[in-house]
């Protein structure tokens, strides 16, 4: 590993171009799964990873924030001693938390699966769950001092590496022991995560203790560092815990509302596997520059206010909300296009395709939404970032008690509440985005330019992709066509409206 750290623009370029192998490699490893193990099992694989995440809220996320916030200003002081008794205080903090909830998780795995997650199927996997939390967290402490360190590489190498690890063990141990009954097909896809986990917590563990080197500096009185890092965890795990928890009620309650509507229970668990496990990861694919885009985003909009220049910062959030636009609305109509006979040559699956424009419609304001939330952290309005976020998960479980359980609805009402609750957030979003910084709102270059353009492409572009699949030509070549007509119909569109993907796009802000 190189010991330079990256610039923020190389370092965004190399988080996006692993990225992008990242997505592939995780797309390719649900289309296994899910072939593997079917809708069912993949439903039930789902209901349990908002458990996850709710864990996670509990022991870890505030906790991976303070490191990665104070292992910075620690070394840009100067004072690696301080930096080095703020992870071991991180992770002693961690366990002495974990360790009673995960007794209370493995102790209750069974009243949990049945009365809150409404399924027993799922107590094998909330067991396992507790061992790779544990791993989780001695992952995501070491990497975030990594990230807070400025050094980019090693963490974002071992998490690829770990997508590769992942996707061997688990679809090795379903190859190994399949057939099963579908509460042990879900043990077997966790104990597979846990295989993975214990090779990046101990190659990060590694790398840390390789790079500690000499503990310059006086450190740090441990009274004054355990504030310090629950001022900054408590807050921020406490707003992850919310919206996680918000998210757990709301995967536990579809299934559900679905039998209440009439439908049996594993045709219900199968639905909300195809939807929330197929298709939602399918449409997010082609939106790997998200997160790097947002990596650059944050610290140039924090410079920014720092040096005291609000020009800029309305200067960069506009270019940013265009950028998202200008590529996500063509990559969501793209894949409303192909998205049906993707989703059954990949999965083999017919209902892939039933929600995919209303989702296509989710995925792209989720983007927009994305990047006015990292705007917003970025010129310290974390609290207003957390607040919107909670409006929109209770819009959308208001939805989901009150559409889901009626006859003839059914998913469509979950699906209804996501359009609602995203657009909600986005407007919020965008309102106090433009309250906090000035920015004026460009109705014409964040959404109609880009928007028509994407429209008139993928019309085009069904049409087109009909004829040749009507032609005889295989759905996989009759896709590549379809998608370089469509670019260059979406570029030349845009270009009869005086935008300029070029500039919007340039990589040197």
């Amino acid at each position: 590993m190189s010991e330079k750290m990256l610039s923020a623009g190389k370092g965004a370029l190399f988080l996006t171009a692993l990225s992008a192998i990242s997505q592939l490699l995780g797309f390719f490893y649900r289309v296994v799964l899910s072939r593997l193990v079917g809708a069912e099992v993949m439903g039930l694989y789902q209901l349990i990873m908002p458990v996850y995440s709710v864990i996670m809220s509990l022991t870890a996320v505030g906790l991976v924030s303070a490191a990665s916030n104070l292992t910075s200003q620690h070394l840009a002081l100067g004072n690696r001693k301080a930096a080095d008794q703020t992870i071991a205080t991180c992770m002693r903090l961690f366990f002495l938390l974990l360790l009673p909830i995960g007794a209370a998780v493995i102790l209750g795995s069974d009243a949990i699966s049945v009365y809150l997650l409404g399924d027993a199927r799922t107590q094998l996997g909330l067991v396992l769950l507790i061992p790779c939390a544990a791993l989780t967290g001695v992952e995501n402490c070491h990497k975030h001092f990594f990230y807070g360190s400025g050094l980019v590489r090693p963490p974002a190498v071992i998490e690829l590496l770990e997508q590769f690890v992942r996707t061997f063990a688990v679809i090795a141990l379903l190859v190994l022991f399949l057939p099963q009954y579908p509460e042990r097909v879900v043990g077997l896809i966790v104990a597979g995560m846990v295989i993975c986990e214990v090779f990046s917590s101990c190659t990060l563990v590694a790398l840390y203790r390789r790079r500690r080197g000499f503990l310059a500096g006086r450190g740090e009185e441990g009274r004054v560092r355990r504030r310090r890092i629950l001022s900054i965890a408590l807050p921020v795990g406490l707003n992850a815990l919310l919206g996680n928890l918000m998210g757990a009620a709301n995967s536990a309650l579809i299934p559900q509302k679905l039998v209440e509507g009439g439908m049996e229970r594993s045709a219900a668990v199968a639905q909300f596997g195809v939807v929330c496990g197929m298709t939602m990861p399918m449409l997010s694919l082609p939106i790997v520059f998200l997160g790097a885009l947002n990596l650059v985003l944050v610290p140039r909009l924090s410079r920014a206010c720092a040096l005291g220049r609000p020009a800029e910062v309305r200067k960069l959030i506009s270019q940013a909300v265009s950028a998202v636009s200008l590529l996500t609305l063509p990559c969501m109509a793209f894949m409303v296009v192909v998205g049906p006979d993707l989703g059954r040559a990949m999965f083999h699956q017919e209902g892939v395709g039933e929600y995919l424009v209303p989702l296509a419609c989710v995925m792209a304001m989720s983007c927009g939404t994305s990047v006015l939330a990292s705007s917003l952290n970025g010129v310290g309005r974390q609290r207003t970032v957390a607040a919107i976020s909670l409006t929109s998960g209770a819009v959308q479980l208001g939805f989901t008690l009150a559409l889901v359980p009626l006859s003839g609805v059914g998913m469509a009402g979950y699906v209804a509440g996501a359009v609602a609750s995203t657009a909600l957030e986005l407007g919020l979003c965008l309102w106090q985005a433009a309250r906090a910084t000035g920015l004026e709102v460009r109705p014409f270059q964040w959404m109609a330019a880009p928007g028509l353009s994407a429209l008139l492409a993928g019309l085009v572009g069904n049409l087109l992709f009909r004829v040749l699949k009507d032609s005889g030509l295989a759905p996989i070549p009759a896709g590549l066509a379809t998608l370089i007509f469509a670019l260059v119909l979406y570029l030349a569109a845009l270009q009869a409206q005086g935008v300029k993907a070029r500039e919007v796009l340039r990589l040197d802000w």
